[in-house]
C-alpha cells in the first residue's frame, strides 16, 4: 500500500497510556504507513517532541505522569514547538473538556472510541492547512465565565475554530448513530410486540386446545374407577390411578407454564395490600385442599406492602404451598411468615423446617424445570419458583433464600 498521506519526512507523535489504545493506534499507523512514535504518557512524548519535532500530535487525555491537557499546553508555550497541530482523544463526557481544550490549546477533538477513516480526514485536513499555524494570526487572550469560573482562552481564532468545528462534528456522528439505535430500538419493539401477541395466541391455545381435552380425560378416567372399579383388577386400578395422576400432573404444568407466561406480560397495578390477610386466607385454603399435616403457623400481623395484588397472591401460593410441602413429612412441621430488617431494607420472609435443601446445588432454582427433590418424594413442576422471582424483580426488587438440608428453608424477598 502507498502512503495516503505525505509527511514530508516528519513523523506523527502520540501519547497513550492504555495498551489496547495503542496497539490500535500503532495498526492504525502501519496500515497508512505513516511514519509514528507512540509514547506511554504525556511527560515521555514532551521529552521526545523537545528530541525531534514531530509533525502533529495524537494524545490522550487521561494519562499516569502527565495528562493530555498539560502536555499540550506545554507544546503550546514553546516557541519552536507551538505551531505543531495536536488532536487531543477524549470521551467529551463534560463540558468542561472543550474548554480545557481551548485553555490547551488543541487543534481537534476526536472522541473515543473513534473510527479510523475519520482520524485520518483529522490528519489530512490539520497538515493542509498546517501553514496557518506559521502564518496565521497572532494567538489572543481572552476570559470567558463557564459554570461560575473564570477561564482564559490563549488560542488563536483558527484554533478555536478548529476545536469547535470538530466538537459539532462529532456531536452530529453521536446523533447520527443514536437515530441508528433508536430505529433499532424501534425495530425490535415492534418485533417484541408481534412475538407478545402471538405468545398471547399460545397460551390461549394451551389454555384452552389441551385443558379441555385433558380435563375431560381426568373427568373420564375418574368417573371409570368410579363405576367400574369394582370390575377391575388391581393392574388395572393401578393404571387408572396412574393416568389420572398423570394427567393431573400435566395440567398442574400446563397451569404453571400459563402463570410463568403472565407474570412477565401482565400490567402492574400496585395497590396498599396487607400480605398477613392474604396469607392467612392461602395457608387456609391450601391446608383444606392439599396438605392437612399438624402444621404450627405464625403469621406477623399487618405487614403491608405496595404492589399488584394478583401478582403477590401468585408469590405468596408459590412460596407458601412450597413450604407446606416439602415440611409436610417433618415430625412438627412449621411455617412462618414475618419481616426483618436486612441491610436498610424491609425484608419478607417464609420459613419452614421441612426437607430443605444443599445450598452448593442450589445456584439454578429459580430456573424453569430446576427441581432439587425428585417426585417421588414431593411432587411438583419446577416452575412456581422462576414465576416468583420474575414477580418480584418486575417489582424492582430481589429474592434470595438460606436452607441446610433436613433443617428447612427460608426465602426472604425486599420489594423496596
Amino acid at each position: 500500500m502507498n502512503a495516503l498521506i505525505d509527511l514530508e519526512d516528519g513523523y506523527i507523535l502520540a501519547a497513550e497510556d492504555s495498551m489496547v489504545q495503542s496497539k490500535k493506534l500503532q495498526y492504525f499507523f502501519d496500515e497508512h504507513q505513516l511514519k509514528h512514535i507512540i509514547c506511554k504518557n504525556g511527560e515521555e512524548a514532551f521529552n521526545q517532541a523537545l528530541k525531534e519535532k514531530p509533525i502533529l500530535i495524537i494524545s490522550d487525555i487521561v494519562m499516569p505522569v502527565m495528562d493530555g491537557y498539560t502536555f499540550c499546553s506545554k507544546i503550546k508555550s514553546k516557541p519552536d514547538l507551538k505551531d505543531i497541530p495536536v488532536i487531543l482523544l477524549t470521551s467529551l463526557s463534560d463540558p468542561l473538556d472543550i474548554i480545557k481544550g481551548l485553555q490547551a490549546g488543541a487543534d481537534n477533538f476526536i472522541t473515543k472510541p473513534y473510527e479510523s477513516n475519520y482520524l485520518i480526514s483529522r490528519i489530512k485536513y490539520l497538515l493542509a492547512n498546517r501553514f496557518l499555524h506559521k502564518h496565521g494570526s497572532a494567538n489572543m487572550s481572552m476570559d470567558i465565565m463557564f459554570q461560575n469560573q473564570r477561564f482564559q482562552i490563549n488560542s488563536d481564532k483558527k484554533q478555536i475554530l478548529d476545536l469547535l468545528l470538530s466538537v459539532y462534528e462529532a456531536a452530529i456522528s453521536r446523533n447520527e448513530k443514536l437515530l441508528e439505535v433508536q430505529k433499532e430500538l424501534q425495530k425490535a419493539n415492534d418485533n417484541l410486540i408481534a412475538a407478545n401477541e402471538e405468545l398471547e395466541a399460545f397460551a390461549h391455545t394451551v389454555s384452552h386446545d389441551l385443558k379441555t381435552p385433558l380435563n375431560g380425560i381426568i373427568g373420564f378416567s375418574d368417573l371409570l374407577k368410579m363405576e367400574y372399579g369394582d370390575k377391575m383388577d388391581e393392574d388395572a386400578q393401578e393404571y387408572i390411578d396412574w393416568i389420572i395422576k398423570s394427567s393431573n400432573n400435566m395440567s398442574h404444568l400446563i397451569e404453571d407454564l400459563l402463570q410463568f407466561s403472565r407474570s412477565g406480560r401482565a400490567e402492574i397495578n400496585p395497590e396498599e395490600i396487607n400480605l398477613s390477610v392474604m396469607t392467612r386466607e392461602i395457608i387456609s385454603e391450601l391446608r383444606s385442599s392439599a396438605f392437612t399435616s399438624d402444621y404450627k403457623v405464625e403469621i406477623e400481623e399487618d405487614v403491608i406492602v405496595n404492589a399488584d395484588p394478583k401478582m403477590m397472591r401468585v408469590v405468596l401460593q408459590n412460596l407458601l404451598g412450597n413450604a407446606l410441602k416439602y415440611s409436610q413429612k417433618a415430625k412438627s412441621p412449621e411455617i412462618t411468615f414475618g419481616t426483618r430488617e436486612y441491610h436498610g431494607h424491609h425484608v419478607i420472609y417464609v420459613k419452614d423446617n421441612g426437607a430443605g435443601f444443599d445450598m452448593a446445588k442450589a445456584d439454578t432454582l429459580f430456573q424453569p424445570f430446576i427441581r432439587l427433590h425428585s417426585n417421588s418424594e414431593f411432587q411438583g413442576t419446577g416452575v412456581g419458583l422462576s414465576t416468583v422471582k420474575r414477580i418480584i424483580e418486575r417489582h424492582d426488587g430481589e429474592i434470595w433464600f438460606e436452607s441446610v438440608p433436613g433443617k428447612g428453608a427460608v426465602f426472604f424477598f425486599r420489594l423496596d
